[in-house]
């Protein structure tokens, strides 16, 4: 059986009002369906069929989808509200029941990629470290000028691939893990640090597709790229 997935889903997103004044982000549509199904799809193509989904801001419109949505067979999908305001350490920590003391994956409601979910459990079981935090270098919003030494500009690169890494989401943790998460912590801060500083934190290079939906902007390519049947990270039929 593969690891339970708690979906972070209990933002308000407040850099997409234009949509989140009404619904809460995951809800927030590409290609007519809910960003969040479009993350539970990625999991779902890949054998998961245990999800937590880790609600907040608007929680039972949430809930209302995952009750009236078809999932496949066998699928398990419980829905924890964990306050509206709650940051993502706390929400995780208020799902451990949830968890059953087992090793877990975890992801936010907003991101998609074309990840290989087995890869990123088999390096976890791999190295032994208490959690795998995928890790990406993203388009980069902008052109950028490449100089040479005295200031002459060289030519141009039209929105380039960052050279550092930074957190994608896709996350597996062993259970342990929530010991060192506080109901008031974000999970990008203390708790990540602590592990890092302890040795415990490995990286899941991610060299493919990955786009989160943080701004209207983010949404618009999200809809042009599904419209156009080149969504890379449609992994099922």
């Amino acid at each position: 059986m593969l690891p339970t997935v708690a979906i972070l889903c209990g933002g308000r997103g407040t850099r997409l009002q234009e949509h989140t004044q009404s619904i809460p982000k995951p809800l927030v549509e590409i290609g007519g369906r809910p960003i969040l199904w479009h993350v539970m799809q990625i999991y779902l193509a890949q054998g998961f069929r245990r999800f937590v989904l880790l609600t907040g801001y608007k929680s039972e419109l949430i809930e209302r989808f995952a009750a009236h949505e078809t999932w496949p067979a066998q699928t398990h999908l419980q829905c924890i509200q964990t306050g509206a305001d709650t940051p993502t350490g706390g929400r995780i920590r208020l799902a451990a029941h949830a968890l059953q003391g087992e090793r877990f994956c975890a992801t936010y409601a907003d991101g998609v990629a074309d990840i290989e979910l087995g890869a990123l459990l088999a390096s976890h079981a791999a190295h032994g470290a208490r959690a795998t935090m995928t890790v990406v270098r993203p388009v980069l919003q902008f052109g950028v000028a490449e100089l040479n030494g005295d200031g002459i500009v060289r030519g141009f690169t039209e929105k380039p691939r960052s050279e550092h890494w930074i957190n994608g989401g896709f996350f597996c943790f062993e259970p342990s893990v929530l010991e060192l998460i506080g109901e008031h912590d974000v999970l990008e801060r203390e708790p990540l640090e602590r592990l890092a500083a302890a040795g415990e934190l490995r990286a899941f290079c991610h060299e493919g597709f990955w786009d989160c939906m943080d701004t209207y902007k983010d949404a618009v390519l999200l809809n042009d790229l599904w419209t156009a049947g080149r969504a890379p990270w449609k992994l099922w039929d």
